[in-house]
């Protein structure tokens, strides 16, 4: 459809608020899922975080990359384990998972950044300490961590130098350990660290549902209170758990929403931040 250009001031003017309240806040985005998969919608996601950093807004792009990964393990002939959902990662698991992650994917994403004319900085939670880790506990799940402590500091800097910084989320502890971390997980808790305005998090599904099988049953606003009770009511399920409390723990530490959106949809960055629309299920 070929918009006027009546039409197109339209559409600026009607940004303008949301433009106008994000300017030079923080908005952590975990990017994965289909977005990361199917080029049409890399594409999209990448134009969307150039725009959104060109009027203003601090973008810090966190990455998974488990297709990726998968990938290359196939390619060396080793089998993927998961245990309960997660990713059992062994030694050697780990060392495809670095090279996979803070090498391939991380640049690839500092490219596309680059082609949209964006100014991107890849960064690894290995760099400076920034994500400070522990072996997870629990069921063993080899190098598998959970996060004790963000330093923000090389994302801090990347932003004062105006750069979009994108983060690959490997931990490492004080005896240089790495570790696997939740994408999730690490974005929340960088979003917390960094006060951010706002966390999205894009997935392969609408937002939260009343009816998992009815997109039209989309939950648009959760309030952190209201948890307990849809989980209880088994609304609230299987891996939208960790999504759901990866967003409570970021807003119950400072920040002021959190967003699950459909990467699916082209643009849906800038339909939930610069529209009166929103996609996804806002948690506050």
């Amino acid at each position: 459809m070929q918009l006027s250009n009546s039409d197109k001031a339209q559409v600026l003017i009607q940004a303008l608020p949301y433009i106008q309240k994000y300017n030079n806040k923080v908005v952590v985005i975990n990017y994965g899922g289909n977005a990361m998969t199917d080029e049409r919608l890399k594409h999209a996601v990448m134009s969307d975080i150039v725009l959104l950093s060109l009027v203003g807004i601090k973008v810090v792009l966190i990455h998974g990359g488990g297709p990726e990964i998968n990938q290359m393990l196939t390619k060396i002939g080793k089998q993927a384990k998961f245990v309960g959902g997660l990713r059992y990662t062994d030694e050697e698991t780990m060392d495809v998972v670095q090279m996979v992650l803070a090498g391939k994917v991380n640049k690839d994403l500092v490219s596309l950044l680059g082609q949209s004319k964006g100014r991107a900085l890849g960064l690894c939670g290995v760099d400076d300490r920034m994500i400070q880790a522990k072996k997870r506990s629990g069921e063993d799940l080899g190098f598998v961590g959970e996060i004790e402590k963000i330093n923000p500091r090389p994302i801090l800097d990347a932003l004062e130098m105006g750069y979009i910084p994108v983060v690959s989320t490997i931990g490492v502890d004080k005896k240089g350990q790495k570790y696997n971390i939740n994408a999730d997980t690490a974005a929340a808790a960088i979003a917390a660290e960094l006060r951010a305005e706002n966390l999205i998090l894009m997935t392969d599904i609408r937002g939260l549902l009343m009816d998992k099988d009815d997109d039209s049953t989309l939950i648009p606003v959760l309030n952190a209170s209201e948890v307990a009770y849809y989980k209880n009511k088994g609304i609230i399920s299987g891996g939208m758990i960790p999504k759901i409390d990866c967003c409570v723990e970021a807003v119950r530490r400072g920040v002021k929403k959190a967003f699950i959106i459909d990467g699916r949809i082209e643009h849906s960055i800038l339909i939930e931040m610069l529209s009166d629309e929103g996609i996804g299920t806002m948690i506050k």
